[in-house]
């Protein structure tokens, strides 16, 4: 009787692994989904800040009301896909003028800015973080221009499952 109890569980076994992987592809098309919707509408709503400050420069309600609306069309995505213990990420991005370390910093200051406005739009704390990159992931490698040095200023918002 023994025997057939771990006969049943071995041929179980394959189908177990096989429905892992399928679940784990289906969760990784979900989130790169998600992501490039996020990516997307934080390109089209990025809100300036004053030079070489976490100060808006102008006013970015509208935006960050459709970053809001993007984040709340994610979570509701995730959730009727059955996928749980997410988190937003907002990071902060820099040109590469100053000294990285202040770069750093100053992108931190940033994308705290952003994550306290979505907050007070209604993304839970728990479910959004921030974290400052500072120049260290440039869209355009050699910003020697105005054009690409604003370019490299941004935010950029994803789930991370």
């Amino acid at each position: 009787m023994t025997f057939l109890i771990v006969a049943a569980l071995v041929a179980q076994a394959p189908y177990d692994v096989v429905k892992s992987v399928a679940g784990d592809a289906a969760t990784k098309q979900l989130e790169n989904e998600v992501n490039k919707r996020l990516l997307s509408e934080a390109h089209k709503n990025q809100c300036s800040f004053k030079t070489d400050s976490d100060q808006f420069a102008k006013n970015c309600d509208q935006k960050l009301k459709k970053l809001n609306n993007a984040l709340v069309d994610a979570k509701k995505k995730l959730n009727a896909s059955g996928v749980k213990n997410f988190k937003f990420e907002v990071s902060g991005h820099t040109d590469s003028s100053g000294n990285e370390a202040h770069n750093k910093e100053l992108s931190q200051k940033r994308a705290d800015v952003i994550v306290k406005e979505l907050v007070k739009r209604g993304v839970p704390e728990n479910e959004i973080i921030a974290v400052g990159k500072g120049s260290s992931q440039r869209l355009v490698a050699k910003d020697d221009t105005p054009e690409k040095k604003a370019k490299n200023r941004r935010y950029e918002i994803r789930v991370r499952l």
